[in-house]
């Protein structure tokens, strides 16, 4: 159990701070994120500054042993943030992203449950 909760970490984790990081880059991000361009630059960036913190996260406190509840509590975070984000693609009606919001809803809760 332990070795696939270490796998799904550290796939969000490389997930997180890899779209974090294109929303941090904001010409990027609204050449590869449809929605980017209507939100100001401060509210993308902001998402990514979450993102990219979420995914450092859910690796770094429990391997460096230092603070190790923080890592349940950043999955916590990102599923809120895929919560809200499956929200945000259908009030947009871009349907086809809520079914990926909702793959990593649920392995953000695995680690969530797994890590309590």
């Amino acid at each position: 159990m332990n070795i696939a909760l270490w796998i799904i970490q550290g796939l969000l984790a490389l997930m997180f701070i890899g779209t974090g990081a294109t929303k941090l880059q904001y010409e990027r991000a609204k050449k590869s994120l449809p929605w980017a361009s209507d939100y100001s630059k401060g509210f993308v960036a902001f998402i990514g500054i979450v993102e990219v913190l979420g995914g450092i996260g859910l690796i770094l406190p429990l391997a460096l042993g230092i603070a190790p509840i923080l890592t349940p509590l950043a999955a916590i975070g990102l599923l809120l943030i895929m919560v809200f984000a499956a929200i945000f693609h259908g009030k947009r009606g871009e349907y086809k992203m809520i079914g990926s919001n909702i793959v990593v809803i649920v392995l953000a809760l695995f680690v969530t449950i797994g890590r309590f």
